[in-house]
């Protein structure tokens, strides 16, 4: 527990649970509070990584002074809160009105970054938008900007997030900025989750594309040359060999750890099979969350009080007693003096 309480601004990744950091994945872990919102943020997120008996508060059904009543209690309380945001929370999402809030408050405050959503549809189409040769720059504008125009003349990779009713606006203004209607365009929508899309297309059917798919919520597009398609040829004579056996990937040490770590958990007991069930695939192991294993157990059992240390008696040495000299105040006796016997004549 902090001593006056803690905010955590968490950028929890496009979407996939196991994109967050380790450092957003503990911060969930130790949360007394977890505020999100489920359209935006993936709910196994929260599942896999907060504690069972964590306060989860919808943010898409609460106002803003409720939020800010969130962050009173927790100053007040000296509680730990998260607030999730979906891609990097250091980038986007109006966290620096909440940060500043925060501060004002006397809360602790941190920002922990996290993966892009630009970012991972980038790595899910396989290019680079920063390429030399196509663009020197990417340019993210939000939707209610009125400078797609003059970003357009730039002639460089541009990503911003457009709200599907308003493609037709966004094609028009690159169209203005000098983009022709062959240049490629990406749609990238709930990227690295389960229904995520992904369509190449250029800024000529870009508005059909949309309309097709039904795309009404805030999407992704990547526009410029660096996000084209690359071209794929397959050679009719292409054939494997038979000579020479194909060789497996050879385990690195962390997968060799984290594997031996799932084989060995003895923590949760394994249901028994029915008698006539089937025999059920082997998992596979996930060294996702394996890795982040390690940190959430021990966030979440509570910390084993040191043993105290035993007191250090001082106890001063006997010094030997000094030789007693027994002396008598009494006056001594003087001894009797005889007197001589008188002779009888």
């Amino acid at each position: 527990m902090t001593t006056t309480g803690r905010v955590s601004f968490v950028g929890a990744g496009p979407g996939a649970a196991d994109l967050i950091t380790l450092r957003g994945a503990r911060r969930i872990a130790e949360a007394d509070v977890v505020v999100w919102a489920p359209s935006a943020v993936d709910a196994e997120c929260v599942r896999e990584h907060a504690r069972a008996d964590a306060e989860l508060v919808d943010f898409s059904r609460v106002t803003p002074e409720e939020i800010t009543d969130v962050y009173r209690r927790a100053a007040a309380a000296r509680q730990v809160v998260v607030r999730l945001h979906p891609g990097d929370a250091a980038t986007g999402g109006g966290v620096q009105e909440q940060h500043d809030l925060c501060v004002r408050l006397g809360l602790e405050v941190e920002v922990v970054p996290g993966v892009s959503v630009v970012a991972a549809a980038a790595a899910k189409i396989g290019r680079e938008l920063t390429l030399t040769e196509a663009s020197s720059t990417v340019l993210i504008s939000p939707e209610s900007s009125e400078l797609v125009s003059e970003f357009a003349a730039l002639q460089t990779t541009m990503a911003a997030t457009v709200s599907g009713a308003r493609t037709g606006q966004f094609v028009e203004k690159l169209l203005q900025g000098g983009y022709s209607e062959a240049t490629p365009v990406v749609v990238a929508y709930k990227v690295s989750q389960a229904d995520e899309l992904v369509v190449h297309t250029t800024i000529g059917e870009l508005e059909s594309v949309v309309k097709q798919h039904k795309l009404y919520r805030p999407t992704l597009f990547l526009v410029g040359a660096a996000v084209k398609a690359p071209t794929r040829r397959v050679s009719a004579t292409a054939t494997t060999s038979v000579d020479e056996p194909l060789r497996a990937a050879r385990p690195t040490r962390w997968s060799r750890r984290a594997a031996s770590r799932i084989a060995t958990r003895t923590d949760e007991p394994i249901p028994a099979a029915a008698p006539d069930a089937p025999a059920a695939p082997a998992a596979e192991p996930n060294p996702a969350w394996t890795a982040v294993e390690e940190i959430q157990q021990s966030v979440r059992r509570p910390a084993e009080e040191p043993a105290p240390k035993p007191k250090l008696t001082v106890v001063a040495a006997e010094m030997p007693k000094p030789p007693t000299v027994n002396a008598s105040t009494a006056t001594p006796r003087k001894k009797p003096v005889r007197k001589p016997k008188r002779s009888a004549n």
